[in-house]
Order: C-alpha cells, then sequence, then structure tokens
C-alpha cells in the first residue's frame, strides 16, 4: 500500500513538474508575440529557448557519459546526436564564416563523437537496446516528431498562404512552427532528464561485520619456576 502511494505521488509529481516546463516555453512565445512585436526570429526568446534546452540535453549526456563508463559510448552518441541538432539551429552564426557552415561543425562533432564511441563498441548496441527499452524513450521518441516531422509539416507555407488566402502573416507561420518545436523540445528535455536520473548508478550498500562480541581472553602467562 505505501508504496503504491509513493509511486502514484512521484508520477503526480513528475506530471506537475513536466507542465511547469511546458508553461515556461510557452510564455517565451507569448513574450515574442505579444511584447516584444511579433519577433519570432533567431534571437528570439523562443529560439534562445530552444537552444538552451539542447544545450541543456547534450550537457546532461555528455557529463552522464564521464560518470558511467560501461555506458559511456551510448550517451555520448546521444549526446553528440542532440549537439548536432544545437548546431543546427544556431546555423545563424555560422553563417557569419559561411553560408551553411554549420554543416562542417555538426559533420566534425559527428565525427569526434563516433570516434570517441568506438574505442568501446561492445557498449553501443546494449546501451541503444537500454533506451529504447526506458518507458521515457515513447515520450523522446513523441518529441523528436514533433520536431523534425510534424513542425516541418504544419509549418509548410503552403497550407498557411491557402488556409489565411489574401491576409497571409507570415509570423502566423512561423509561430505555429515554433511552438510545435518548442513542444518536442520541452518533451525530449523532460524525457533525458528522467531517463538519466531513473538510470543513474545506485550507490552499492557496504556491510561491515560486527566485532566478535566473545573475545578470547589470553590465557595468564606462567613463569617457569
Amino acid at each position: 500500500m505505501r508504496n503504491n502511494i509513493i509511486l502514484i505521488s512521484r508520477e503526480v509529481t513528475a506530471f506537475f513538474i513536466s507542465g511547469l516546463v511546458l508553461v515556461f516555453c510557452m510564455a517565451m512565445v507569448y513574450i515574442d508575440v505579444n511584447w516584444m512585436n511579433d519577433a519570432l526570429h533567431e534571437t528570439s526568446f523562443t529560439e534562445i529557448t530552444q537552444e538552451l534546452m539542447l544545450l541543456l540535453i547534450a550537457t546532461f549526456y555528455f557529463l552522464s557519459a564521464w560518470q558511467r563508463p560501461s555506458q559511456r559510448s551510448v550517451l555520448i552518441l546521444i549526446g553528440g546526436f542532440y549537439s548536432c541538432m544545437l548546431i543546427r539551429e544556431m546555423d545563424f552564426l555560422f553563417d557569419f564564416i559561411k553560408h551553411g557552415a554549420w554543416l562542417w561543425f555538426a559533420l566534425a562533432t559527428t565525427a569526434a563523437c563516433l570516434a570517441m564511441a568506438l574505442r568501446q563498441p561492445r557498449q553501443i548496441l546494449p546501451g541503444l537496446v537500454s533506451l529504447v527499452q526506458h518507458r521515457s524513450w515513447q515520450m523522446m521518441a513523441a518529441g523528436l516528431l514533433a520536431i523534425l516531422v510534424f513542425s516541418r509539416l504544419f509549418g509548410m507555407h503552403q497550407l498557411w498562404e491557402h488556409l489565411m488566402l489574401e491576409g497571409y502573416n507570415r509570423v502566423v507561420k512561423n509561430m505555429a512552427e515554433e511552438g510545435s518545436e518548442m513542444f518536442g523540445y520541452s518533451l525530449c528535455l523532460i524525457a533525458s532528464a528522467r531517463y538519466l536520473w531513473q538510470t543513474r548508478p545506485q550507490p552499492v550498500a557496504v556491510r561491515v561485520p560486527h566485532a566478535s562480541r566473545n573475545v578470547d581472553r589470553a590465557e595468564p602467562l606462567t613463569m617457569p619456576r
């Protein structure tokens, strides 16, 4: 009975924390639209929040890889994947070097992470299996689908041009697309934090044997006569 109550309490707490994360993310969209006069661009609060979430996710995985030698390879690969997503989101910075330069940085990050992960290749497959079997994977997969598929399709300008006809406003399309991406990033952040927390190494309890209560008494020494 007590264990059931504790389990339900934890899940309810996790639900409300996830809700707060989503409220915060949508607050950034609201600020950009209502307070910043439709400022949904590369340096908007929405875009910066997305980049910070990706940075947090990648940092979580890299720190966990450093702390968990037995899972290091797969955690580095996952961290590298989210790092490449971060580089893609910050493509406007790399455009100062050259248009499309973000791709070379993403490829360099991929090569570096692969090189580190392949030092222990036997960890990769079991680590991926452990991830996809964890219940947080479903939430992470939903977030990735929202980012990589749904937001792209939902943000097609042909859809919004046909919907609004002569009153087409690109800011409305951007808000719908960026809001969908924000939702996906939120799911990935929540799922990653939960996965890494629930799979963290548990401290091993070391039992110290108690000293025997019956202490052998030394026999009295007899002096030779």
